[in-house]
């Protein structure tokens, strides 16, 4: 199957590969193509900016949740557009473990067989700018890199001692984009704010890619994408017919959920009907819950205010409603967030405190489970991740926790999902085709709405 593709990648982490890929996207949709994005590793906030620039979903491209199968099958189920870009993650080499390759940029790459252009920033250098990029095509036997942007060129002479010192790596150069204080996009929490519901963010997105794109040769990267090497095709995946529904949190509060975890609960029979915690009084009609995550610290005020939402999850939980609950969805059922001096009661579901701190807990995790609970039915290893600028305080000490966890902080001593009544809630991040979660979570909703 030939899959026109590239890969945006970076020296480093914060050289600019958002807004460069957006700005890609932007100039290819200008040329008349379709573009489908991807993100590789778990990050959510970055895909807002990539769909909300094609109009397509983004599906996150990640070895150590999916592994290197379930990646190219994502991959190629998904890429249905004119052109696939896959934007990277930290810089190129960068992976999991830090003398390995596993789960980096330059992995995916290579489980994809797609091009590369290495985005490179050239504020505080000019000829040793060619050294770096001979270092990157050097340092592994196939770097699968074709060319570079220079990003934060600060004047003709500056672009010209650049273009000079990059003519011993024979790579094409795709772009040269000047300094512009214009056109750097906020970052908050992990990386940058999510655009769910944020007007004024989109359209400075839209400004700063249609900027970008100006300074980009689209004819260079459509003649690297014009002979793409081809790859397997998957078997049809078919949904099973709809069996059940389940609830999704969507709103400013919470909006961290994978495509693909959407996506595999509607395989299994789950037709899905979204709601917001914070706007709607009650859960809608459906058989089972599912809150993901997101920033319900910054809305706690407004949280805090729905009772009449607040009452119906805990009444709903208190029968033995299934519920799953990750990050977000976790402090939200907690008795309460404290977010800068101020308290704000939740639902109290979970017999915890929330309190957000300054330290950043970003892990891939894994461990084993340790307790049956909604989304597996026997006890087996497991990998995800976590990342949350809070943690829980005042853990009722009989608290019954479903992850044992060898790699990750979890909630408290490296154990992770409480489990209480029919509800498990974590920190930790699952990805549902990784094992039958979906299928497991979308047969306790069955067992529930038949009794």
């Amino acid at each position: 199957m030939k899959i026109p593709r590239i890969v945006l990648a970076g020296a480093t982490s914060g050289v600019g590969k958002t807004s460069i890929t957006c700005s890609i996207i932007h100039a290819l949709q200008k040329r008349g193509f379709s573009v489908q994005p991807f993100k590789v590793g778990p990050d959510y906030i970055d895909p807002s900016y990539l769909s909300t620039i094609s109009k397509n979903e983004t599906y996150n491209l990640d070895v150590w949740l999916m592994g290197k199968k379930q990646v190219l099958e994502s991959f190629v189920s998904h890429s249905n557009s004119d052109i696939s870009i896959i934007e990277g993650v930290m810089g190129y080499y960068d992976g999991f473990e830090g003398n390995s390759n596993h789960a980096s940029t330059h992995h995916v790459a290579s489980i994809t067989k797609s091009p590369v252009i290495l985005v490179l920033d050239a504020s505080k250098t000019a000829r040793s700018i060619g050294a770096t990029a001979l270092g990157f095509q050097k340092f592994h036997k196939n770097s699968r890199i074709v060319g570079v942007i220079l990003n934060k060129i600060g004047s003709k002479k500056h672009e010209i001692l650049c273009r000079d010192a990059l003519e011993k790596t024979k790579l094409s150069i795709i772009g040269v984009i000047p300094k512009n204080p214009i056109l750097n996009l906020e970052s908050r929490h992990l990386g940058l704010i999510s655009t769910y519901d944020n007007k004024i963010l989109k359209n400075k997105l839209e400004k700063v890619s249609k900027i970008i794109s100006e300074s980009l040769d689209v004819d260079k990267i459509l003649k690297i994408i014009k002979n793409p090497v081809s790859i397997p095709k998957n078997q049809t995946k078919t949904n099973k017919k709809s069996k059940v529904k389940i609830a999704i949190a969507l709103d400013n509060s919470f909006n961290f959920y994978y495509d693909d975890n959407l996506n595999a609960l509607r395989r299994n029979g789950a037709s899905l009907t979204f709601f917001s915690p914070i706007k709607n009084k009650k859960i809608p009609k459906c058989d089972g819950l599912y809150i993901g995550g997101g920033f319900p610290e910054i809305l706690g005020n407004d949280l805090s205010k729905n009772q009449s939402m607040k009452k119906s999850i805990k009444k709903l939980s208190d029968n033995d409603f299934p519920i799953y609950a990750e990050c977000g969805g976790l402090m939200y059922l907690t008795k309460s967030i404290t977010n800068n001096k101020k308290k704000y009661k939740m639902v109290g579901l979970i017999d915890a405190e929330t309190i957000m701190t300054k330290k950043m807990r970003l892990n891939y995790t894994k461990g084993k489970l340790s307790s049956k609970n909604i989304l597996s039915d026997t006890l087996h290893g497991f990998q995800g991740h976590e990342f949350h600028y809070s943690q829980l305080k005042s853990v009722a000490s009989d608290s019954k926790f479903a992850f044992d966890l060898e790699i990750g902080e979890g909630i408290k001593n490296h154990k992770d999902g409480i489990i209480q009544n029919n509800t498990l809630a974590s920190y930790g991040h699952l990805y549902f085709d990784s094992s039958n979660y979906a299928q497991i979570f979308v047969n306790n909703c069955v067992n529930k709405s038949r009794k």
